[in-house]
């Protein structure tokens, strides 16, 4: 019997750039400053330049980094906001958490991401943004989107807390839009050691304004203009993300390979592989093949050492905190029954994806 197969093994991922992490770590507590500092400002250069914006704001997390958009465009209590209904629920608080109203949209069932056809019918007086994700590391729809904000007037906030270096059309998630969030929880392809995350935009008065938001609503210490709060991300989080944005584009391309070899190679008319727009450059935060025999797939994957997840298996509506909107998304509750998440960690091996290919297409 073959080894086991992880779904994810974050230390065999971090021990690749373990060095580094090291020198960035003893940089740190040798700087003696550990908030609002050089690393932090050097990351913001450096992950701005690499989405292709003019800013980048550190910050505590994804769904806060939703959040501080939204309030920094005034979006609050009474308004409406465009979500996904297939997606992570931080999608869904983030909106709830400045006191305004989730509205999903079903997702387009190949895609996975937010169905742009179904978005304008949702859209009222109330209505002041749309949320795209770009969900499992493929891009969202955007110019559609766009289009479609544009003739409503609404802004457009991209979260891509799943889509770091995924490009469409040769330009990088994160650069589409009004601001964008990113979450760098450890697993993401570019993750920190803990929480942390940021918001891109090329508004310097976006910027400005999310830069006190973030930091109590002051830009100078013991001045404070607005009503802010603290979500800032700390100078370690920002050295170990600065070391391992070096290294993205590589882990990257490796799960492009794993992710290549899984859909020439996995041949069973059970299994329905995942759709790529030619236009998108798919990034695998991860593999999600569909299964009418999801469970019993499952089943039989962790018989043979393979683990597998399950992303998401209960929708934010279906939640216990938003179930009194008695919504029924016929599309997102199906997907939710029958998608399967595989292993695709960086750099995981040929025998291993071998193994996973050939329980796959043995499964009947």
């Amino acid at each position: 019997m073959s080894s086991k197969v992880e779904f994810f093994n974050l230390k065999k991922v971090n021990s690749i750039i373990k060095k580094d992490l090291n020198i960035a770590y003893k940089r740190v507590v040798n700087s003696g400053y550990f908030i609002l500092g050089e690393e932090l400002e050097l990351f913001e250069q450096e992950f701005a330049q690499y989405c292709g914006v003019k800013f980048c704001l550190g910050v505590s997390n994804g769904m806060d980094a939703l959040s501080l958009l939204l309030k920094s465009n005034n979006i609050g209590y009474g308004d409406e906001v465009i979500v996904p209904s297939n997606t992570f629920i931080a999608t869904w608080l983030s909106v709830s958490a400045v006191g305004a109203k989730p509205v999903p949209v079903e997702p387009d069932i190949f895609s996975y991401n937010i169905n742009p056809s179904e978005i304008e019918r949702m859209i009222t007086k109330k209505t002041k943004s749309i949320i795209p994700v770009h969900l499992y590391g493929q891009c969202a729809q955007m110019y559609q989107i766009k289009e479609i904000a544009k003739r409503n007037n609404l802004k457009v906030f991209e979260d891509a807390a799943q889509a770091h270096g995924a490009m469409y059309n040769r330009k990088k998630a994160g650069s589409f839009s009004d601001g964008a969030s990113f979450s760098f929880y450890p697993t993401k392809n570019l993750g920190a050691l803990g929480d942390a995350g940021a918001i891109t935009m090329s508004s310097a008065s976006s910027y400005n304004r999310i830069l006190k938001l973030r930091n109590y609503g002051s830009k100078n210490k013991y001045k404070h203009d607005i009503l802010g709060s603290n979500n800032r991300l700390d100078e370690m989080q920002a050295a170990f993300l600065r070391v391992k944005l070096k290294h993205l584009d590589a882990f990257n391309k490796s799960k492009q390979y794993i992710a290549k070899r899984y859909s020439q190679e996995i041949k069973n008319s059970l299994i329905k592989i995942p759709c790529v727009d030619k236009k998108m450059t798919h990034v695998w935060h991860q593999y999600i093949i569909q299964t009418e025999q999801r469970d019993k797939l499952s089943d039989f994957l962790k018989t043979q050492k393979i683990e597998t997840m399950i992303h998401y298996p209960i929708p934010p509506h279906m939640q216990k905190c938003y179930k009194k909107s008695y919504l029924r998304l016929p599309i997102t509750e199906l997907l939710s029954k029958r998608i399967l998440s595989l292993p695709i960690e960086p750099f995981m091996s040929d025998r291993k994806i071998s193994t996973v290919i050939k329980a796959i297409n043995g499964f009947n």
